[in-house]
């Protein structure tokens, strides 16, 4: 007997529970980046983008229920390695002038993770005749790129500045 060839919607599938469980393992994190960020700014930032991420979390849960399954995570080593090595940076950097600066990069990693994986999937539900579900992704990629932007202006005004001069 033959197995079915996967599909498209097959990765659709598989890359929508890897970003789910990614997204959950991010609103474990950043409570404790923004305990470690000295700067009042970074702080604010981690904790708006706390209450962004969990509006990421229910848009998610709607595009399961758009393609009738149940909203499950599935393992994601990417994400789970680029938090942890967020947290050795604040780790070995906590309370130092860098610190806040090596916060922002292992943030940005975060960024940059799922800016490409909301990119993939709001175009594969595009081309999967899936207008809802891209344009849940297409909102959380808009918050994405915008959190992104706004760590490099903080980074840019401050942070590194101040790892520099230390």
């Amino acid at each position: 007997m033959p197995t079915k060839e996967k599909g498209l919607d097959d990765l659709f599938y598989d890359t929508l529970r890897d970003i789910y469980y990614a997204e959950r393992k991010i609103l474990k994190a950043l409570p404790k980046m923004a305990r470690g960020a000295s700067s009042q700014e970074l702080k604010a930032a981690f904790e708006k983008h706390r209450d962004q991420t969990e509006g990421h979390v229910e848009r998610l849960q709607q595009v399961f229920e758009l393609i009738g399954k149940r909203a499950q995570g599935k393992t994601c080593p990417a994400i789970d390695g680029i938090i942890e090595e967020g947290e050795e940076i604040l780790e070995e950097f906590k309370g130092t002038a860098a610190g806040d600066a090596g916060l922002i990069s292992a943030a940005q990693a975060v960024e940059h993770y799922e800016i490409t994986r909301y990119g993939t999937l709001r175009r594969w539900a595009e081309i999967m005749k899936m207008p809802d579900a891209a344009k849940l992704f297409a909102a959380t990629l808009m918050e994405e790129e915008t959190t992104d932007k706004d760590l490099t202006k903080l980074a840019d005004s401050k942070s590194n500045r101040e790892a520099l001069a230390a």
